[in-house]
């Protein structure tokens, strides 16, 4: 891993979850997938574009008004309906040079933006597609950045939330409560990890995972994830250690812990 990319995950990893520059280490997250050397200057200054732009249209427009007219009709940043799996969707860098990608990765850029505006904006707990509210300006939005930054009220956010996950799924509190900018960059990898695993390569799911861990080293499920597949890849004495630190962590669930103390036990076997 690239030193510049290390430190900036490492210093992310040690900060509280209010501290966190969150579009500067998904900056980082997404130099790990580009050639090295690739800059972050540019990708900053863009940023930065975003910022102005909004702070000149919030004068005459509300809040809300000004970030869908900068990100979503002057940028044209929206959704990518058409190919939503590739993995440049995941990468912050690929999303700005090509304007489109996943719900979370387009909402990083929505938090960033309307953040530095001074606003509060935080990330939701809505399952499967990442949604953000803006509080601001005396009024409460709940926008989806994947569909051009729309605003949606409590009718469309069921409709959604029942396209998801099935008709019978009806919205609860905990689908409003707000998430850490820790656990939006989880989610933000979890999109790669997840992806790399259904093509079976478990070398590139791995490599994600000690990225996630730098982030977020007290994030013990990382451990579990990483043992298990340092496994499929035939290295099992980083399966064992990962496993081994994982039923140790404190506060796992004991099913969980106990699944991963007998897959430790059984792989401490294979090594005799």
């Amino acid at each position: 891993m690239d030193p510049t990319i290390q430190s900036l995950l490492d210093r992310a990893g040690a900060q509280p979850d209010d501290a966190i520059d969150l579009a500067e280490a998904a900056l980082a997250l997404a130099a790990l997938d580009r050639p090295r050397g690739v800059g972050f200057d540019w990708y900053r200054r863009h940023l930065d574009q975003l910022v102005g732009d909004v702070t000149r249209e919030s004068e005459r427009m509300t809040p809300a008004e000004a970030m869908t007219a900068v990100l979503a009709r002057r940028w044209g940043y929206a959704g990518d309906v058409d190919s939503y799996d590739d993995l440049q969707n995941a990468n912050l860098m690929r999303v700005i040079d090509r304007r489109k990608g996943l719900p979370v990765t387009l909402g990083i850029l929505y938090l960033h933006v309307a953040r530095a505006q001074g606003w509060t904006m935080v990330g939701l707990n809505f399952p499967s597609h990442f949604l953000v509210r803006l509080d601001a300006g005396g009024a409460r939005t709940i926008l989806d950045p994947f569909h051009a930054g729309m605003h949606r009220g409590p009718g469309e956010l069921r409709d959604l939330l029942k396209a998801v996950l099935d008709a019978g799924a009806e919205l609860t509190p905990e689908h409003y409560e707000p998430v850490s900018d820790r656990d939006i960059l989880l989610r933000l990898q979890n999109n790669l990890k997840v992806r790399h695993i259904r093509a079976g390569d478990f070398a590139k799911a791995v490599s994600v995972i000690e990225a996630m861990r730098r982030f977020a080293p007290l994030h013990a499920p990382l451990l579990r994830e990483s043992g298990i597949l340092y496994a499929r890849l035939g290295n099992m004495r980083a399966a064992i250690d990962a496993l081994d630190r994982y039923v140790s962590a404190p506060g796992e669930p004991e099913v969980q812990r106990h699944e991963a103390a007998i897959l430790l036990q059984s792989f401490r076997t294979s090594l005799n």
